[in-house]
């Protein structure tokens, strides 16, 4: 992506461009030293040179092979409305000139603004991936992320790595995501008994016909659930209150977290009388929630006595409701009860989820490869610190069985890779790691959306839908072992012949020459 940041006119951008996602992102989200090299690019003139960086990590996180792009919104958003205000102006002047304007300064909102994106949207893809594509996700982070900016964030990506709603209405709002929320344990708690519900009517789903006394007719199925084999005892009649109460305010909507006093003994059978009376009306509960006990176990208990339910009065899909489960869920949570075998058909993940509790950052870099078309590398003692110069592109090769085989970075101008032509593909820096590939197709994974000053029109950014839809399609092209939770086998990255002569070309110019005494 390439942009220039000064003389953009408003009606130049898109509507959707007029603004940055978060009015925090402004000039001066940036590292101090930004304003100093911009003083000295200034007053060594160089600040109207064209310079290009890469934007990179250089290792995948979560100990995966793989990483979900994303930011790519924000950043333009940036460039679209980047100005000094006076009042910017004012509290850098005392020490740095006014009249700057140099690219170095979007180095530290862009690393910012992609960071913690690709993070959250790899983390929700290894969600995605270990739940499958039958389970429902539920992103409920928004109470445990690192401030509203963090939860926005979070909703957004979490949902483009491939949850399918979250909880955050304003992020609904904002991103067009499907909300999802029951009630909380106080809402259960703050109900003494049914004698506390004022209005006990509820018309009928069709309309024809009001029950002037659902809590009775509540009542009435819980005595014929504690009936079956004797199994149960007295519920908590607190806990009926307020399944009661929540039904008469969302009878098409029914969903009740059944842990707050017990499981097997009170939740389920409450929830299975207050279901069945709305059946009776017409209705259909959703389902329940699980915030807390072995939830493989309560899982299937409460599964069996659904099914219990529906065959024993002839209820149809009383057996197949939504299992709900919650309660600090992870990765490997969700690994541990699919080799456990559950019956929870959608998990709501929050903490772990939004604060990548397994890795706290990605560790996105940004570095100079290019000054006036001149290449520019970075050295280092530590070769995975040396930076790949020159402008570049980048190709994914796919072998016969429609897998990625390899990625390669070819120099801008050099002729990209053909299906069916065998090139060799180089590791940037070890010399033995090579390999000729025949690629079966060939796609280019680097696309401009905006080419700054060139005349050419921006490209439209996808809507999120289509984001996740690409992301999604993109992950399940992969090879399965390049995919997997432990030991995934890497996935390679490769240089052509003609970019690795040149990096060790350049390195050797760049590097300099000891002298033994």
């Amino acid at each position: 992506m390439e942009a220039k940041a000064n003389g953009l006119k408003k009606e130049q951008l898109h509507p959707s461009l007029h603004g940055p996602t978060n009015p925090m992102v402004t000039p001066l989200l940036t590292d101090l030293y930004q304003f100093t090299m911009v003083y000295a690019y200034w007053r060594a003139a160089k600040n109207h040179e064209r310079a290009v960086f890469d934007l990179f990590f250089r290792k995948n996180p979560f100990g995966g092979e793989y990483t979900v792009f994303a930011g790519l919104e924000e950043c333009i958003r940036f460039i679209a409305n980047f100005k000094l205000t006076e009042e910017d102006i004012s509290f850098v002047r005392s020490s740095l000139p006014s009249n700057c304007e140099v690219v170095q300064l979007l180095e530290t909102p862009f690393v910012n603004l992609v960071n913690y994106a690709s993070l959250v949207a790899t983390n929700a893809a290894r969600h995605r991936f270990v739940a499958g594509k039958s389970k429902i996700l539920l992103e409920f982070g928004l109470r445990r992320a690192q401030g509203p900016d963090g939860g926005i964030s979070a909703s957004k990506y979490c949902y483009m790595g491939g949850f399918d709603a979250t909880s955050n209405v304003a992020a609904g709002r904002m991103f067009g995501i499907p909300l999802r929320g029951t009630h909380s344990h106080a809402f259960v708690s703050s109900f003494m008994s049914p004698d506390e519900i004022v209005d006990k009517s509820i018309r009928s789903s069709d309309g024809s016909t009001i029950c002037e006394d659902f809590v009775s007719l509540v009542q009435t199925w819980l005595r014929k659930i504690q009936c079956m084999r004797g199994i149960f005892g007295e519920t908590n009649q607190s806990e009926l209150a307020a399944f009661t109460s929540y039904a008469l305010a969302f009878p098409t909507n029914f969903l009740a977290l059944v842990d707050t006093y017990d499981v097997m003994k009170s939740g389920i059978p409450n929830f299975c009388a207050v279901a069945l009376a709305l059946s009776d009306l017409g209705y259909k509960a959703v389902g329940i929630r699980l915030d807390s006990g072995d939830l493989a176990y309560l899982s299937g208990e409460t599964r069996r006595f659904f099914c219990a339910i529906e065959k024993k009065f002839g209820v149809p899909g009383f057996g197949k409701m939504a299992i709900t489960a919650s309660n600090d869920l992870c990765e490997e949570t969700i690994d541990a009860l699919n080799k456990q075998g559950h019956e929870v058909d959608a998990f709501g993940i929050g903490t772990y989820l939004v604060t990548c509790q397994a890795q706290a950052a990605l560790g996105c870099v940004f570095k100079l490869v290019e000054i006036n078309n001149q290449p520019r590398i970075k050295l280092s003692e530590d070769v995975s610190k040396v930076s790949i110069p020159c402008k570049k592109r980048c190709y994914r090769l796919y072998g016969r069985e429609g897998y990625p085989l390899v990625d390669i970075m070819t120099g801008e101008n050099e002729p990209p890779p053909k299906e069916a032509e065998r090139i060799l593909c180089r590791h940037p820096f070890i010399e033995s790691k090579r390999a000729y590939v025949v690629p079966q197709h060939v796609e280019e994974l680097l696309k401009c959306y905006w080419a700054g000053g060139s005349g050419k029109a921006r490209e439209e950014l996808q809507p999120l839908q289509e984001i996740k839809d690409r992301c999604l399609q993109q992950l399940d092209q992969m090879r399965p072992d390049h995919m997997r939770r432990l030991n995934p086998t890497p996935y390679k990255v490769s240089v052509t012949a003609k970019l690795y002569d040149f990096i060790h070309f350049l390195w050797l110019n760049e590097a300099p020459v000891g002298e033994l005494q």
